[in-house]
């Protein structure tokens, strides 16, 4: 859970750098949260989930 928050608030910081300096658009910007909320409610939701955790425990062993 606390990886899950800590990588919302990275791509949520990511988002609005991006969004700041016009390289991405609120357009595109909209889109992107739209697909990680529908992505989030269907199948693939889990191997997501668990491939976020593997590169997080490589990268922790590193």
């Amino acid at each position: 859970m606390a990886v899950t928050v800590s990588l919302v608030a990275l791509f949520g910081l990511v988002l609005f750098f991006l969004l700041r300096s016009n390289t991405l658009g609120y357009g595109a910007a909209f889109v992107a949260v739209m697909f990680g909320f529908y992505l989030a409610s269907t199948g693939a939701s889990e191997p997501v989930n668990e491939l976020t955790a593997a590169i997080v425990d490589a990268l922790a062993k590193i």
